[in-house]
């Protein structure tokens, strides 16, 4: 089958973070195996106590230390699709018109483990001399969670680790490389009070106890924008976006809100000390008697543009492109792997939107790319 085949397969799967993607993961295991692929599961259940899998293959020689070969990472998860832009056809009902293919997930990023698929299948009778691994993740939308199991508990994972294979992260990038990301922090601050009718004084109002901490973020917000430790040029915007939100949950104008919500989320760049602003924050609410909390955290990811693996893949790519990307991937969770890049099929404006879409000339380019990289890392091509 080509990428599109394989693309029509895996969107037709509904692998909403917030459901179990066990089915598409065991189309995923089957796919790999008909392909020659020894496979290895990574199960877990999230908050919900839902079944999450994370799905990985291996082909070729044994691991060993620095070997090489190419790892090639993506997730199966895709985010909510609740309003699509049309009748004809639904977000999980993969469809072609004209040269575009329309489907939840086709762009993020079942294309790109299509043109994946394709590029194994058509180098399955390849003489591999370096491992050739594919690994996909659950939860990659909801904080890089699958990740974290499968560094924590894959075995093939810690292969790819030994071999320092050369790792493709595959996200949309129109095959452009991209050497860094941002990370992605989160927290929650929350200020406790008293509900009563508005009209008494009973009440405590939780949202008065917020607003000072909410002029200490502000004037956060205020000196990411112009202090240069927190500026980074390489980045587009080049800040690190500290975006406050505020919500008291409090359902009637004449109640007293027992409660106050401040989140805030940001996403410092490399060689910037996130933790620096987490302890800032933290000391703020503690000397204020609010609740604080880290919702999820992640570090930016970066490979040194001008280092020898990123050389090889502006060879083995059209593209002269070469940037950063403001957006996070399971990049962030791979940190012990020392040639890691971003690239891949499809354009980031088109993912998550309520008509996602990829374009077919990418699932062409996206698959003969790949494939080069196979042949290149695992078969002595060069």
């Amino acid at each position: 089958m080509d990428a599109l085949d394989y693309a029509r397969q895996l969107v037709a799967f509904d692998s909403t973070s917030r459901l179990s993607n066990a089915e598409v993961s065991q189309h995923l295991e089957t796919t790999l195996q008909m392909l020659g692929f020894e496979t290895e599961r990574v199960e877990y259940r999230d908050e919900q106590d839902i079944l999450k899998v994370n799905v990985l293959g291996r082909k070729g020689p044994a691991a060993k230390s620095d070997t090489g070969g190419m790892a090639y990472f993506c997730h199966t998860d895709v985010v909510p699709a609740d309003e699509w832009f049309t009748q004809e056809h639904g977000s999980f009902e993969p469809t072609v018109i004209v040269d575009r293919l329309y489907g939840r997930g086709s762009c993020d990023m079942k294309g790109s483990l299509a043109c994946m698929l394709s590029a194994a299948e058509v180098t399955q009778d390849a003489e591999l001399n370096r491992p050739l691994y594919i690994v996909a993740t659950a939860d990659e939308e909801v904080g890089y969670v699958g990740a974290r199991h499968v560094v924590e508990n894959s075995q093939f994972y810690r292969e790819i680790v030994t071999c320092q294979s050369r790792a493709i992260i595959g996200e949309p990038t129109e095959l452009d490389v991209v050497y860094a990301h941002k990370g992605s922090y989160g927290f929650r601050v929350t200020a406790r009070g008293t509900a009563a009718h508005s009209s008494s004084n009973e009440g405590e109002n939780a949202n008065l106890k917020m607003i000072p901490f909410l002029s200490e973020m502000k004037a956060i917000h205020d000196a990411t924008l112009s202090d240069p430790a927190w500026l980074n040029d390489e980045f587009d915007p080049p800040g690190i976006s500290w975006n406050i939100g505020v919500n008291d949950h409090t359902r009637a104008v004449n109640i007293t809100p027992p409660q106050s919500v401040c989140t805030v989320y940001f996403r410092p760049m490399p060689e910037q000390n996130g933790e620096e602003l987490l302890s800032k924050v933290r000391k703020l609410a503690e000397e204020m008697d609010l609740a604080f909390e880290i919702m999820f955290q992640a570090e930016p990811f970066y490979t040194k543009p001008d280092s020898e693996f990123i050389r090889e893949v502006r060879k083995l790519t059209d593209s002269d492109q070469l940037r950063t990307v403001s957006y996070g991937t399971d990049g962030a969770v791979f940190s012990e792997l020392d040639n890691l890049v971003v690239i891949g099929p499809g354009n980031i404006a088109q993912a998550h939107t309520h008509d996602e879409w990829i374009a077919l000339e990418q699932l062409i380019k996206g698959a003969e790319l790949f494939e080069r990289m196979i042949r290149w890392w695992c078969c002595d091509a060069e």
